[in-house]
Parts: structure tokens; C-alpha cells; sequence
């Protein structure tokens, strides 16, 4: 177009003049999206599988959250003087900031056994899991920032104790994308709407299709959790097919005149996998092909490990058919692992719901291979205090040093990591922040915690924000 045309024909459009002008990045930005549609139409899947940073050990991962916080020094870090100083007040300076006040030294009511080839001591509160003690790799000098819940469960999810961010889940499948395009990249199984709710497994600003898939609630038995409207009871799939072709054709023209629309991209796309989903999901949460042999593995023959067993078979089942990023979270939608009273008998009973499905879990994967590229982390928001709090049997929040395993896809099997000190109550050798926890997940999974970023709001975001350090003493 010449320039007495520009000034003489019609009067230009902002969107015209943006499209003519150098400042039109955004509508190329629109025509690259509208280039990479697929036959139907429909975009690009944004959960297509990426190529990872580097090469990985890992294809996937699997975590166990113990939520409200199980007590390191009653699982899997023993403390012999904890036991000699029982009743004696702490030697040390308590921590500035304390959830609650506490009193004198308490030691474990558990006794500790050294396990395997390894040795590696583990409290008879986790007689099934210490017998795959050979294949963990136990970091005991885990360290956070806050002692309150939603702030330390936050900061474990999400990298932020105090603003909405993405979940690791979510920054992992926006990293990998996923191995399976009919069934959703990250899901979570149970979780608890307590402490941050959907912000633990939400994507905050990064796009929608990396958001988790939550299957259930606490407050809802694992045989029950489905994700709704699976099956449509009006339509054919015929039909489907051509309704969201229908849609996703208008919403293409609404685009091309708007511009890039992360929102409504995001919402054609849980379209498209909405539509895959209805013949996968059922497929996938139907156990009723499993062995009598599998079924007692993961502790389904008995009511009280049913509940946490069915959640470890689904994540079993759910990581051989590509799903990058599986949540399964242990709560009894009360005080879960938060016992600031009644110590023995709380803990003893969450242990006995998950100690068998764990175990379980861990030899089902070794078995058919899955757990050389699939990485499995237990642990909670923090630990507890070696000191008593509400009487001889409760311990407070303990974010100063705790405990988390991992096992399978290159760490290094039959190990422990890092101490906290004579007592438990500080991480003092090779201290691991939840930042280094994040970055060193990241690498697991053959990506760089630096290079993993997002634009928004004007500065790239990562999940471990300006911290981190890569924990290679783990690695195999």
C-alpha cells in the first residue's frame, strides 16, 4: 500500500494499524498460534511431550504428601540422645519464631532398627516400607521458612509461602508436557482443600492446560473419586466431535480479529482433552483387572490400608499410561499428621493406613521396571519438635529441619543425606532448603531450575524463584 493510499482511502482501524505497524507483534503472535492447528482445528496441544534441558533420569514422578507433617525423629531420623535427655529441658536456643510454646525433651516412643544391605535405621512405625529401606535415599536435613500450615504447605507446592504461584506439578508439565495426550499431565488424587487448596495443585499464570486434575477430595473414599460428567448421556461422541468443532471454529474467528487469549485457548484445549478423556480416564481407574496378588500388595484386602492402597494403585496405574506429574495426598480431613497431642496414637495410625501401600507401591514399580524412570518422594510440609508440647505425648511444627525420602529414577539407593543436630531440631549438615528440593526435582526430570521459566506481570518467574542449588550428592 502506498502512502497517498494510506492517507487517502478509509479511515484505518486501531487493529489495522496495529497489524501494519511495527508494535503488530501480538497479531503474529495470534497467527503463529492459528498456524499450528490441527486437522480439527483445535490448537496445538499444549501438553504435547517437550524436550527436557538435558538428559534425565527421570520420565516422571510420583509424590506421597503426608499432610500436616509427620515427626522425623519418630520415622526415620533416630536421636540416641533424645532418648538419654528424655524429660530434660533443651540444651540449645529454641528457634526466634515457634508455632506454639513447648516444654522439655520427649523421646520417640518408637524404637529404631537398622534395615537391608544399607543399614539405614527406621522406626517400627514403618515395618513394610523399612524392608525397601535398600532403595531410598533419605535427606534429613530438609529446612523451610514457615512454621504455620498454609504457609509451609504453599512453600512445598508452590515455592511461595505468600503469593499465588504455579504449582511444581504444574511447572513440571509445562516443562515436559506429557507421555499421554488422552489423559491430563498432572493429577492429584484426594487432596485436601485445607492450607492453599487449589493453589497447590493450580497454574496460577502460567496457561490453564497445566493446572491439575484433581480426582476426589479428603473428605471422600478413594473407591469413590471420579472425575465428573466423564460420560455424556445425550450425545453421541459423533456428535461431541462436531459441537466442539463447531465451537472451536467460532472461538478461532473470535481470535483472529482479538488476538492471543491465554484464557480462551486454555479453555478450548480442556475442551479437546474433556472429549479424549471419556474412554482413557474410565480405563484407567478400573481395577478390577488387577491381580488378587496386586490388590493385597497395595493393602486392599484390609480396611484400614484400603483407602491410601486404592490411591497408590490408581498412581501406579496412572504413571504407566505417560501421566508426568502424580499427586497423592494422605489426610483424614482432621488433624492428619498433626499431632500436637495424642502423639503415639495419631501417628501410629496414619502410619498403619500408609505404610503397607507405600511399600507396595515402591515393589510394584521395581517389579515392572517403572521405578528406574519414575521419581517417588514422601514426605510433609515439615517435621516436629524433639520437645513436648500439650504434655508428655504431642510434639509442635518443626520447619527448622526434617525429613523426606526419595527412591527410584537415579538417586542414590540405600543412602541418607545431610543431619539435623544432636536432638532434631536444626538441619546442621548439608542442608537442604525446599528450594535446593524443587531445583534438584527439576534435574531429576532433565531440567535446568534456571532455564524453567515464565514471563508475567514484566519478570520471568521460576518455581524456585531467585534460589536453589542442585543437590548432585543424591545422584547415582
Amino acid at each position: 500500500m502506498s502512502m497517498p493510499d494510506l492517507i487517502s482511502g478509509p479511515p484505518m482501524s486501531r487493529r489495522r494499524m496495529l497489524q501494519q505497524s511495527a508494535a503488530g507483534f501480538g497479531w503474529l503472535a495470534a497467527s503463529a498460534f492459528m498456524a499450528q492447528a490441527g486437522e480439527n482445528g483445535t490448537a496445538a496441544d499444549p501438553l504435547a511431550p517437550k524436550q527436557p534441558h538435558f538428559q534425565p533420569r527421570a520420565k516422571r514422578m510420583i509424590f506421597l504428601f503426608m499432610k500436616g507433617g509427620p515427626s522425623h525423629v519418630d520415622t526415620f531420623d533416630p536421636k540416641p540422645l533424645l532418648d538419654r535427655d528424655d524429660g530434660k529441658p533443651f540444651p540449645g536456643e529454641k528457634p526466634r519464631v515457634q508455632f506454639a510454646p513447648t516444654s522439655e525433651l520427649l523421646k520417640s516412643p518408637w524404637k529404631f532398627k537398622n534395615y537391608g544391605r544399607s543399614g539405614l535405621p527406621v522406626s517400627d512405625l514403618f515395618p513394610h516400607v523399612a524392608r525397601c529401606v535398600d532403595d531410598l535415599c533419605i535427606i534429613r536435613s530438609l529446612h523451610g521458612t514457615n512454621a504455620a500450615h498454609g504457609g509451609a504447605v504453599l512453600k512445598l507446592h508452590t515455592g511461595s509461602d505468600n503469593f499465588v504461584r504455579p504449582s511444581m506439578g504444574s511447572w513440571i508439565t509445562y516443562g515436559l508436557g506429557s507421555e499421554n495426550q488422552n489423559l491430563p499431565g498432572f493429577i492429584t488424587i484426594c487432596p485436601t482443600f485445607a492450607h492453599g487448596g487449589a493453589n497447590n495443585w493450580g497454574a496460577a499464570f502460567l496457561p490453564a492446560a497445566y493446572q491439575g486434575t484433581p480426582l476426589g477430595n479428603a473428605t471422600v473414599p478413594a473407591r469413590e473419586v471420579a472425575v465428573r460428567h466423564i460420560r455424556n448421556s445425550r450425545l453421541t461422541p459423533a456428535q461431541q466431535r462436531a459441537q466442539i468443532d463447531l465451537i472451536g471454529q467460532m472461538n478461532r474467528d473470535h481470535l483472529r480479529h482479538t488476538g492471543p487469549n491465554l484464557a480462551l485457548e486454555g479453555r478450548l484445549n480442556s475442551f479437546e482433552l474433556a472429549f479424549r478423556m471419556q474412554m482413557a480416564m474410565p480405563e484407567a481407574q478400573d481395577i478390577s483387572g488387577e491381580s488378587e496378588a496386586t490388590r493385597k500388595l497395595y493393602g486392599l484386602d484390609d480396611k484400614v490400608t484400603e483407602n491410601f492402597g486404592r490411591q497408590c494403585l490408581l498412581a501406579r496405574r496412572f504413571a504407566e499410561r505417560g501421566v508426568r506429574f502424580i499427586q497423592v495426598t494422605h489426610s483424614d480431613g482432621e488433624v492428619q499428621w498433626d499431632q500436637h497431642g495424642n502423639l503415639r496414637k495419631g501417628h501410629a495410625k496414619n502410619a498403619m493406613e500408609v505404610d503397607k501401600p507405600i511399600a507396595g507401591l515402591l515393589a510394584d514399580l521395581k517389579a515392572t521396571g517403572l521405578l528406574e524412570d519414575t521419581l517417588v518422594i514422601w514426605g510433609g510440609e515439615f517435621g516436629r519438635t524433639p520437645t513436648a508440647q500439650g504434655g508428655p505425648d504431642g510434639r509442635d511444627h518443626n520447619p527448622e529441619g526434617f525429613t523426606m525420602w526419595l527412591a527410584g529414577a537415579g538417586v542414590k539407593a540405600g543412602t541418607a543425606y545431610g543431619a539435623t543436630d544432636d536432638y532434631g531440631w536444626f538441619a546442621t549438615e548439608n542442608k537442604v532448603h525446599l528450594h535446593d528440593l524443587h531445583a534438584t526435582i527439576l534435574a531429576m526430570l532433565g531440567l535446568d531450575h534456571e532455564r524453567l521459566t515464565y514471563q508475567h506481570a514484566g519478570r520471568n518467574f521460576r518455581l524456585t524463584d531467585v534460589s536453589g542449588h542442585v543437590v548432585t550428592d543424591i545422584f547415582a
